[in-house]
């Protein structure tokens, strides 16, 4: 409780910060940010009643409003080098941020305010000296024109080290976009690349090695039409379960958290899904990376409605390489992987073509 009533305090001092566009007033949001949402876990983890865990639940942070905040501070000054590292947080911050409509149609919410980030990096700071972190910002949006400027940055930057980071952010953003035999040659050029001129430079707290070394796992054991490796672990009640013992079910994996971006509106969606798809050779497994007391809660209270792997240390995170979360793979019965990516519309449409193609169950 003290950790908390010391953030609390934290808090209300950087809120009551004048604005301006300005990097000590980017910083202070960014501090905020990170301040506002390690209260929200310490209180959600602090719930006791299912009344309590509900409320913490709903009341996570507004990360739209930070990255309005944000925008507020850096939108006019686009064209200063000092707006690249507030306007990378921006990119990570907005994603997965959208507007519904009535009808049920999603847009980005910051769909404009990150193509002018775009524009303004191709325009002002292809050759700046602080574009790490933007490099690995553009990858988050997995967008054919974070591409182009990516690509930019590699044959260009005066920096070989910046020029192996951009190629490292080339080969995250080209393995969204198919598996064919000439992406496949540009990922493994870049990746080489990257190793080559930066394996030592820092990506938050692990290395560009280290993440091409990922980059290679992933393109070796789970591109499309591979075998998924098989994970082994505990359920939340404690039983033993294995990706294996659902053979012939069409599977769709997901690898969630209650603390990641959007996290009510993934939630919302998988069940859904469970539901609509209930009765037919179909299951939801979790990969679930909180306390295993709020994993059960969550359970009993009906805010999840499918068994999930109890995975607060990362261990079975890891052996698929997830990097940020939501993270889903739709597997055919056979374990063959046939779409990574995010939770949708395009994962729900692959999981009902398998089921299409299912063979029928045979009489008794």
């Amino acid at each position: 409780m003290q950790r908390l009533s010391h953030l609390i305090a934290a808090v209300s001092l950087l809120l009551i910060a004048p604005v301006s566009a300005s990097p000590s007033e980017a910083l202070r949001i960014q501090k905020t940010w990170d301040l506002t949402m390690e209260k929200w876990s310490l209180e959600t983890r602090a719930a006791s009643t299912p009344e309590a865990r509900a409320k913490a639940f709903a009341a996570r942070p507004d990360t739209a409003a930070f990255a309005k905040e944000m925008w507020s501070v850096i939108g006019d000054s686009l064209s200063e080098e000092w707006t690249i590292e507030p306007a990378a947080w921006f990119l990570r911050a907005s994603q997965g941020l959208v507007n519904t409509t009535p009808e049920g149609v999603t847009t980005p919410m910051f769909g404009k305010e990150t193509e002018a980030v775009r524009k303004a990096v191709e325009g002002f700071h292809l050759k700046s000296s602080r574009l790490v972190p933007m490099c690995m910002a553009l990858v988050t949006y997995q967008d054919p024109r974070s591409l182009s400027i990516l690509e930019k940055i590699e044959k260009s930057h005066p920096d070989k080290k910046v020029q192996g980071v951009a190629a490292l952010a080339s080969a995250m953003v080209l393995k969204t976009l198919g598996d064919d035999a000439e992406l496949m040659r540009k990922r493994l050029t870049a990746l080489r690349k990257a190793i080559v001129e930066s394996s030592e430079v820092p990506i938050g707290s692990t290395t560009v090695a280290k993440l091409a070394e990922d980059e290679l796992y992933i393109i070796r054991f789970l591109t499309k039409g591979r075998e998924a490796p098989d994970l082994s672990g505990m359920d939340s009640g404690g039983r033993l379960m294995k990706l294996s013992d659902f053979k012939g079910k069409v599977i769709l994996l997901l690898f969630w958290t209650s603390t990641m971006p959007e996290a009510d509106r993934v939630v919302e969606i998988t069940r859904d899904m469970q539901k609509k798809l209930e009765g037919k050779p179909f299951v939801v497994l979790g990969v679930n990376h909180d306390s295993l007391e709020y994993l059960r809660a969550m359970e009993a209270e009906g805010l999840v409605n499918w068994r999930s792997f109890s995975d607060p240390t990362h261990q079975l995170s890891k052996q698929y390489r997830v990097g940020s979360w939501p993270l889903v793979y739709v597997l055919d019965g056979e374990r063959k992987i046939h779409y990574a990516g995010t939770q949708g519309s395009f994962a729900e449409l692959t999981a009902e073509a398998l089921l299409a193609e299912a063979p029928a169950p045979t009489e008794p």
